[in-house]
């Protein structure tokens, strides 16, 4: 059936329950997991800034978010080890975290996406909007989504 999860996470409580959910749901399933992050570009310099002082904190921006990014896939490939699930990790950087998810799945070879939503109703997406639903929309992969 499915040999191959991406799991998008974001270090938030529904996330770990995505981790938790792939994880059991790889284990029946004789399945792999891949683990993913997308973490925001630095922001834009502000009219005050002058270059050095953005290229600074852009650098801060990068190694701040790839530490975060690490420490969360080291977390979930830990709990896949101990489940003895295979697993691997990938992150990036983007302002486009819906397509970086949908191009993650395809470029490693998934067949499903697990993903958790908050459920926010209507109000909620017009003002948040929704990656889970802008995935489900753009993927031709199946997409499980744990609330």
């Amino acid at each position: 059936m499915y040999i191959h999860l991406l799991v998008p996470i974001d270090g938030s409580e529904l996330s770990q329950s995505a981790v938790d959910s792939s994880i059991a749901l790889a284990q029946r399933l004789g399945a792999r997991v891949t683990g993913f992050v997308a973490e925001p570009m630095a922001p834009l310099p502000s009219g005050s800034s002058g270059l050095n002082a953005y290229l600074d904190k852009t650098e801060e921006h990068r190694t701040r978010t790839e530490g975060h990014a690490r420490e969360l896939l080291a977390k979930f490939h830990a709990a896949a080890d101990a489940a003895g699930v295979p697993f691997s990790g990938h992150f990036k950087r983007t302002e486009a975290v819906d397509d970086a998810i949908v191009e993650a799945a395809e470029t490693f070879g998934c067949d499903l996406v697990v993903m958790a939503t908050h459920g926010r109703g209507a109000l909620g997406e017009l003002f948040f909007g929704s990656h889970t639903k802008s995935v489900i929309s753009r993927s031709k992969l199946p997409v499980l989504v744990l609330r």
